[in-house]
């Protein structure tokens, strides 16, 4: 899907990752850098650096590549189990322990773990529930 912006006076000389932040309120300023550095953000038709003063009048648009699931791959993580029976699992999370696969961590998470966990039932992919984190 591709995003096209014209810069307005108000957004005159803000950082053109921040100005994107604004326009696409749902991705994070992260992703966005790691776009525009890919050259998914162009502005007057050429790429720019995530440092770059948008101009009043700037034309920029945006190539957004489709959401896409990561696949949950099952891993034989040890984990504290404090208490488990066929509807419930509590653990200790270790301190530093990704909860799920995102950019970045696609492995050795929490989810990936419980997928092992979960094992005496193969077919449920689906987590539901609530995870606290108590420090």
């Amino acid at each position: 899907m591709t995003e096209h912006f014209e810069v307005t006076e108000e957004y005159e000389g803000e950082r053109i990752d921040k100005y994107l932040t604004a326009q696409l309120d749902t991705l994070t300023r992260s992703y966005l850098q790691k776009l525009i550095k890919s050259g998914g953000i162009l502005v007057n038709s050429s790429p720019v650096k995530s440092s770059y003063p948008v101009v009043c009048g700037d034309s920029v648009s945006a190539e957004i590549p489709p959401a896409m699931e990561p696949e949950i791959l099952a891993e034989n993580i040890p984990l504290d189990v404090v208490y488990e029976d066929e509807d419930v699992i509590l653990v200790n999370k270790p301190k530093g322990m990704v909860v799920h696969p995102a950019p970045g961590h696609y492995t050795g998470t929490l989810v990936n773990a419980l997928t092992i966990a979960a094992g005496s039932c193969p077919e449920s992919t689906e987590f539901y529930g609530l995870v606290l984190s108590i420090a």
